[in-house]
């Protein structure tokens, strides 16, 4: 009898929360940000409510203007080890760049990460989107979005490859014998493209989920198309139904072309939900987050988007709509959330104070303030109507935030049949539903 199908969701930790004036509120906690056992704590509220996994966004650069809001800090792969050692179920994605990393020491972190925890690891591959990166790291210029994805594809059927050098049973423990391992089970990879040369094999043995779950988040057209071959999960941001149904047929479809399995391929759009015991008192708890915004702040993270000055506008000055006119569509464009941004400004018409606000919740992530109930009603019709596989939960303060959602929305969806009461399996990839990939290497089975 098939499995009943249900819902994934991932906790996404922001440090203080995903509303950028979060620091600033006394629910939240700024002071302890730095502290592993602040994320320890996080961690153990999402595995009590049998959360697929945790996840932490990253970049090599210091991209928030520190003077208005708090830096997320910690390099997340080091972070979710000590977490491993505070969990058992809970699976651990980590945001790692193909720009700036090379192919042999990330497969290292990774698969030490999946070793540690027995195999709840997951790599959310990113290429940068900042300029501000290349010069941490000696370069002129950060490279184009094009040449960017190229590499990715190089980077990631290197690393893979190295996570499959290792033969399932290459590690033989024949103590009479003499013999810890067979060599005729670890093979070089031999891998040379265009922008990468990595020889192999690898220095460990295959992990305990083949490899770690592969992760994404581009909705670029390039972006589009690493997902449909490559990614198990992708995160996403829409801010209406019919974008997001638009976006998981269109993901479903490419990994079909890509000969993929398409129940094999997770879309996990991120919602930032305010919750409280009636509509009222979850809209009020918006507002007080919202009127603690700096504009500075926001006004400069709208003109990276707007790719122009913003000063000549007054807060309570309507957002000139040919501001994003160039953004292009829901399917066709290479900067997704600018495109995101334009379609709020095309249908909404905001001021520019308005725009600050519907952006400080979650940075173009859909914001919802409601009731559990509420919350729960938008949940299962993504879900139910072809709009996504689950959610990354993006809880505008932390702790409280997700400490509501898991004690209020977690239960309504359980008793939908909707979500798991418990964990059925030990692996990340057992939550999501995966197989584990065997390895490249290994002898093919005989047909007939």
């Amino acid at each position: 009898m098939t499995e009943p199908r249900r819902l994934s969701l991932n906790a996404f930790i922001y440090p203080a929360g995903h509303h950028e004036a979060a620091w600033r509120h006394p629910a939240s906690r700024p002071d302890r940000i730095y502290d592993v056992g602040y994320y320890q704590e996080i961690a153990r509220t999402a595995e009590a409510a049998t959360f697929d996994a945790v996840f932490f966004a990253d970049g090599p650069a210091l991209r928030t203007n520190v003077a208005y809001n708090a830096a997320p800090g910690l390099e997340p792969i080091t972070l979710l080890t000590a977490i491993a050692a505070a969990t058992t179920h809970l699976g651990l994605i980590a945001t790692a760049s193909t720009t700036y990393y090379e192919p042999y020491n990330l497969a290292r972190l990774f698969s030490s990460l999946d070793h540690i925890s027995g195999g709840r690891a997951g790599w959310n591959i990113v290429t940068t989107g900042t300029d501000l990166a290349a010069a941490n790291f000696g370069l002129d210029r950060h490279p184009d979005h094009t040449e960017r994805y190229a590499r990715a594809r190089e980077f990631v059927d290197a690393v893979t490859a190295l996570w499959d050098s290792w033969e399932d049973d290459a590690i033989l423990l024949d103590r009479a014998g003499g013999r810890y391992a067979d060599p005729d089970k670890i093979h070089p990879i031999d891998f040379a493209g265009e922008y990468l040369r990595v020889r192999g094999p690898f220095n460990s043995a295959r992990t305990p989920q083949g490899y770690p779950v592969l992760v994404q988040a581009g909705a670029s057209n390039d972006g589009r198309a690493f997902a449909g071959r490559y990614a198990e999960a992708i995160f996403t941001a829409h801010q209406r139904l019919g974008d997001a149904q638009a976006f998981y047929s269109d993901i479903k479809r490419r990994a079909v072309e890509f000969g993929r399995e398409p129940e094999h391929v997770k879309i996990l759009p991120g919602i930032s939900p305010f919750i409280a015991g009636t509509e009222s008192e979850a809209k009020q708890l918006e507002r007080e987050f919202n009127e603690l915004t700096v504009p500075e702040y926001g006004i400069k993270q709208l003109e990276s988007l707007a790719h122009e000055s913003l000063r000549h506008l007054e807060l309570d000055e309507p957002v000139p709509v040919e501001l994003f006119a160039d953004a292009g569509d829901v399917t066709d464009n290479s900067a997704s959330r600018r495109q995101v941004v334009a379609g709020i400004v095309e249908r909404e018409r905001p001021t520019l104070r308005g725009l600050l606000h519907r952006l400080a919740g979650a940075r173009g992530h859909r914001v919802f303030a409601g009731t559990p109930e509420q919350v729960a009603d938008t949940f299962e019709e993504w879900f139910r109507s072809g709009a996504a596989d689950g959610f990354n939960v993006m809880p505008p303060y932390y702790p409280g935030g997700l400490e509501v959602f898991a004690e209020t929305v977690v239960p309504i969806l359980r008793q939908r049949g909707l979500f798991r009461t418990e964990y059925t399996g030990t692996t990340l990839r057992d939550h999501f539903g995966l197989p584990k990939p065997a390895s490249r290497f290994a002898p093919q089975p005989v047909a007939g």
